[in-house]
């Protein structure tokens, strides 16, 4: 089994990689998915955030708003936040690879995450993929995505990235990057390159 890690910053198109990847065979698993079970009442996980970050954040029946504990946290208490939550994703991410490799010992096993590498985690993968953007490109996913204004959300994008290494930073650790800030053909493109690669090594 290969374990890839896939990442990169804010609005990169991390999720649009991963769907070209899995449209190829790649098992798949989003760290966000996690997280936002673990946040579920009921988990350690949730209990802590709540412990850290007071039951503000909390909807009306009882569960995490995921939007308020960012406003919360981002950017002067990331740390605090992922200091709670990092671990028990690590876990269960490497669970999950683990019982992938059972399942299919010559696939290709990839783990979406925004902070691999500030958590930590990318000495668990045989390959780490940082997927980059134009910040320009960043700024109109993000307002699409959120549904706000191209101000609002360069402010938004601008608020969350100094929370987070650069996309340059990123990089640095990478041992394949995928520019996605032209036309959707061309990641693809991109893509297409790496997945034959990853074919050869994990067999």
């Amino acid at each position: 089994m290969l374990r890839v890690g896939l990442t990169g910053g804010i609005a990169c198109g991390k999720s649009t990689v991963a769907r070209m990847l899995v449209s190829r065979s790649a098992h798949f698993l989003q760290a966000d998915t996690l997280a936002h079970q673990l946040y579920a009442p009921g988990n350690l996980v949730y209990d802590e955030v709540v412990r850290h970050f007071g039951r503000e954040i909390l909807n009306e029946d009882g569960s995490i708003n995921r939007r308020r504990l960012a406003d919360v946290a981002f950017p002067d208490r990331i740390n605090e936040l992922n200091a709670v939550v990092h671990p028990a994703v690590i876990r269960a991410q490497t669970q999950w690879m683990d019982e992938m490799a059972r399942k299919d010992p010559d696939g290709i096993a990839v783990v979406e995450a925004a902070l691999i590498i500030e958590a930590g985690a990318a000495k668990d993968f045989d390959k780490l993929i940082v997927v980059t953007c134009d910040f320009e490109r960043k700024v109109e996913r993000f307002a699409v995505r959120a549904r706000i204004s191209l101000d609002a959300a360069r402010a938004e994008v601008e608020r969350r990235s100094a929370a987070q290494m650069s996309d340059e930073e990123k990089v640095r650790y990478a041992d394949y990057v995928i520019d996605n800030s032209g036309p959707r053909e061309e990641t693809d493109r991109q893509v297409e390159k790496i997945w034959s690669e990853l074919q050869s090594l994990a067999k």
